[in-house]
């Protein structure tokens, strides 16, 4: 019956609830003159006609009071005190005015007693018809709730409590209390839940059996969010969050807002406002082209050069499908910009010198490069040519084509390096830095960064895919360390250091601190909802597997040579100077590094490279899959 209740519209309950009050009104005012008469036949003592007037006028008395003080504008399921306080004086205000009547008609035989007795049993039989139906919503939704994930809320302020409201509703949640780090607010209830400290979370995750945190903190900077995540993944609950302020829209906070939480968030790295000049420099009403646009890097170059309103946007890029997908996800912005979408190689000179003497190329940003370790390693000598070659290639075109502004994209995979796509990069880095000392009319520059965050070889797409698929989750070694950073905020720098250049410029990212790649897969499966499944936890959920580590990496990456870096004007960008080599002694050794590769000399190009870059110290030996005996 309750649940049939629950389901009518509100104004069929507030119909019931006025008929219930008037039923109950009447059979109180019969009660109140049976128990001060002492005899429930009332009629030995009053006259009928008064009786059945007595009784049938007290809801024309009643609900006009009821309806103005709006005892039925509350909702019965959330009733509090205040809404109590509302039923007791308008049930007052009933009961005086229907005793101040009753002594204006003078009714023989009526004891005055009686207006006193009837306002207590009224007060009695509203509000306690009210609670009991409060007490009977409470008990058939708490049964419904066993099917409900229990869920906590971090953060008892505007956001939570907003969102406090919203699962009230749901059938899906049953938030068990909040957590907050005020020690004011701690041990307060908010809509009759709790708010804990997060100290007693292991407990309370054990008792109520926890399944899911909800972070309702959105005007928290990154590092505090961090912090945060840091403290959560000690549990293995999923952590969901809500959007920052600026992402949220106006309005009330809603469940789909909520987000599973990201990643980036475990970086803990506070944004910085970008120098809008520096920007505009390089791009702002520029014929501007990049390389590989496809790619990661590429691809998310080219959504914030198009932001930045060139002239001319030039995607290049060797693969069709990538370079399709881009212009079809560009044209469907809102931008104006013109862009031009080119298929072809950096390793064909012909191609573009017909692009960049056509279009007349202002900046380019070289972002074309085969990064993945592994499989450069495999082919080291495409890679050699890609990388190497392809870069000469490009910074010739561009200087026979009067290309003002060329930006290399470099990695920190050159630093020192153990793998051959490091040593190619190193290289890369070379040439440019030879060209840009005996050339005037074009800037060159590079930028070196280390990973980035879901881009195409990234652990943390994989991470998740596996963690989804149940595992295992693979690490190479427990020992390996990485930096990261966003694509978005890496790309907004690189656009800021190419526009500091002054020519052969070497700058460096501030990467923050690396990351142990064990702790980050440990952190996603626990932030995931699920355990680490080992042998100290045999009934756990997700396994990590050690495979070692592949050819060429290693465990720690670096970002310089030398310590001899300088700060600029943007904080997280610096200025490195590092031994480079004359163009005279490194042309020669490139013409033999190109034969060597187009003949598959596999050795000898290992031995030229390790030439070339002396601090190449190759972490596998040469495992080019088209080296050694064939196998059928």
């Amino acid at each position: 019956m309750i649940t049939n209740f629950l389901n009518l519209s509100r104004p069929f309950k507030k119909v019931i609830m006025v008929s219930l009050d008037s039923i109950l009104l009447i059979l109180v005012a019969y009660l109140s003159f049976a128990l001060r008469l002492g005899e429930i036949y009332l009629f030995k003592f009053l006259n009928p006609a008064e009786i059945y007037f007595l009784l049938f006028s007290i809801p024309f008395i009643a609900f006009p009071i009821f309806l103005i003080l709006g005892i039925y504008s509350s909702t019965i399921r959330y009733m509090g005190f205040r809404a109590l306080w509302v039923i007791i004086k308008a049930v007052s205000l009933y009961a005086l005015v229907g005793g101040v009547l009753l002594l204006f008609f003078q009714i023989e035989n009526f004891p005055r007693s009686v207006i006193i007795i009837n306002w207590f049993s009224a007060v009695l039989a509203i509000t306690g018809i009210r609670m009991t139906v409060k007490w009977l919503i409470i008990t058939i939704e708490s049964n419904k709730n066993i099917n409900k994930k229990n869920v906590l809320i971090y953060g008892a302020g505007s956001a939570g409590r907003q969102l406090l409201n919203a699962l009230s509703h749901s059938d899906e949640y049953c938030p068990v209390g909040l957590l907050d780090d005020s020690t004011e607010i701690q041990n307060q209830t908010i809509n009759s839940l709790e708010v804990f400290s997060p100290n007693s979370l292991d407990k309370i995750i054990k008792n109520n059996n926890i399944l899911e945190i909800f972070i309702a903190m959105p005007e928290l900077s990154r590092s505090q969010r961090k912090s945060i995540l840091k403290f959560l993944s000690g549990f293995s609950v999923l952590v969901k969050s809500l959007p920052s302020l600026s992402q949220l829209a106006e309005g009330n906070v809603k469940i789909d807002d909520l987000q599973v939480v990201n990643i980036k968030d475990l970086l803990g790295r506070n944004s910085i406002e970008p120098n809008i000049s520096l920007l505009k420099i390089n791009i702002t009403n520029k014929i501007v082209l990049v390389t590989g646009a496809g790619g990661s890097i590429g691809s998310e170059l080219c959504r914030q050069i198009i932001l930045i309103k060139p002239k001319i946007l030039i995607l290049f890029e060797q693969n069709e499908f990538a370079l399709y997908k881009l212009e079809m996800e560009l044209i469907d912005s809102t931008s104006k910009v013109k862009i031009i979408p080119l298929l072809g190689s950096v390793g064909d000179f012909s191609r573009l010198n017909n692009i960049f003497n056509h279009f007349k190329i202002e900046t380019i940003y070289h972002a074309a490069a085969y990064k993945h370790v592994p499989l450069v390693e495999f082919n080291q000598s495409e890679g050699v040519l890609n990388n190497i070659f392809g870069t000469l290639t490009l910074v010739k075109a561009a200087i026979r084509s009067k290309v003002k502004t060329f930006v290399l994209i470099s990695t920190d995979k050159a630093v020192r390096p153990t793998n051959t796509m490091g040593a190619t990069k190193r290289i890369a880095e070379l040439i440019v830095q030879g060209f840009a000392k005996q050339t005037k009319g074009t800037c060159f520059t590079m930028v070196r960064f280390g990973n980035v965050l879901d881009s195409s070889g990234s652990v943390i797409p994989l991470f998740k895919k596996q963690i989804k698929n149940g595992g295992p989750v693979t690490v190479t070694d427990k020992n390996i360390v990485r930096y990261f950073m966003t694509i978005s905020e890496a790309v907004e720098l690189v656009i800021q250091a190419g526009a500091m250049a002054k020519g052969g410029d070497l700058f460096v990212l501030d990467m923050g601190e690396p990351i142990k790649i064990n702790e980050l897969a440990l952190k996603m499966i626990r932030l995931s909802g699920l355990k680490l499944l080992d042998k100290n936890n045999p009934n756990g959920d997700i396994e990590i597997i050690y495979s070692g580590l592949r050819p060429g990496e290693k465990l720690y990456e670096e970002l310089l040579t030398s310590e001899n870096t300088f700060e600029t004007s943007h904080p997280l960008i610096m200025r490195a100077e590092e031994e480079m080599m004359e163009w005279k002694k490194l042309e020669p050794l490139l013409n033999e590094l190109k034969s060597a590769s187009h003949d598959f000399e596999q050795l000898k190009i290992r031995a030229l490279l390790m030439k070339i870059v002396p601090e190449f110290k190759p972490q596998s030996p040469v495992v080019d899959l088209l080296f050694g005996e064939r196998s059928l």
